[in-house]
């Protein structure tokens, strides 16, 4: 295997970060609710944190972007937005080195959980997952508003 160094990214890896979130919106065939752009990524930047992983070539290949939340049954927590590959670094072992990363700064952190989505046709991440004891339910629903129906609330709702 090719070597590989992690670290916490900087302002200037925010074009690699963003297309490899576009080669993920291609692969759940959703690009066309991809709506985020590097230019949002950079005000935003104070929202989230993120882990690169970047080739000998210093490339980088794999991010795992994540922030903290507060669970009221639980605590502080972290929540795992995105663990991503570029489409030529798969089954490299890069995610695994990655997902330590993650429970490592979880468990520097004192977070007293972990949590990711996956999507329920993703078999081969399911299966990693399944692998390192992931406790994967399907209760839970997610409920979405997107910025436009936010802006629309108190107008749609009290009308």
């Amino acid at each position: 295997m090719r070597s590989i160094t992690i670290r916490e990214f900087q302002e200037n890896d925010l074009e690699s970060i963003f297309g490899i979130i576009k080669q993920w919106a291609i692969f759940e065939k959703a690009i066309d609710q991809l709506t985020n752009s590097v230019e949002q990524i950079r005000r935003e930047k104070d929202c989230f944190k993120c882990l690169v992983a970047e080739d000998d070539n210093n490339r980088i290949v794999w991010i795992a972007m994540y922030y903290f939340v507060y669970y009221s049954w639980v605590g502080k927590s972290m929540y795992l937005e995105d663990i991503t590959v570029d489409e030529n670094s798969r089954r490299q072992g890069i995610g695994t080195m990655l997902l330590n990363e993650i429970f490592k700064v979880a468990e520097n952190e004192a977070c007293n959980r972990l949590r990711w989505q996956v999507l329920d046709w993703n078999e081969p991440a399911i299966k990693m997952y399944e692998k390192i004891w992931a406790n994967i339910t399907s209760e839970w629903n997610n409920c979405d508003f997107d910025q436009k129906w936010i802006l629309d609330f108190n107008k749609k709702i009290w009308s």
